[in-house]
């Protein structure tokens, strides 16, 4: 599972997608997309794509096999309801890390969280390539 704004989809996200696609030998990947107001708090801003059309535009993306809307206020809820075996974090994501392992620990959850490497990290990332 991977999770993300995902405001328009770069060849960075790709790579992460076919980072974490490897990861498991089911090879099944479920795409978390942030809501909306979760992307103003997490980033202070608006995302320039409304939450649906980021899902839409994800689900078109043949790497990924499930698209699901995060948790508006509960973020660990869509987690525990997907059961993933294994969640893939972006090099750069820190929002919510820390609570997601106390969580997961507290709630006696084994879930693997592993940290992926970037992807030319100088060049794809949204607020570089609108420049």
């Amino acid at each position: 599972m991977v999770f993300g704004t995902f405001d328009g989809v770069h060849k960075g996200h790709l790579n992460f997608f076919k980072q974490a696609k490897k990861l498991s030998k089911k090879s099944f990947l479920i795409a978390s997309i942030a809501r909306d107001v979760n992307v103003i708090k997490i980033k202070g801003k608006k995302p320039k794509f409304s939450e649906k059309e980021r899902l839409i535009l994800v689900k078109e993306n043949r790497l990924i096999d499930r698209v699901i809307l995060a948790g508006k206020n509960k973020y660990l809820l869509h987690i525990l309801k997907e059961k993933p075996d294994i969640i893939a974090l972006g090099y750069d994501q820190k929002a919510y890390v820390r609570e997601l392992k106390n969580d997961l620990k507290n709630r006696s959850i084994s879930i693997k969280i592993v940290r992926l490497k970037p992807y030319k990290k100088e060049v794809y990332k949204n607020h570089l390539l609108k420049k």
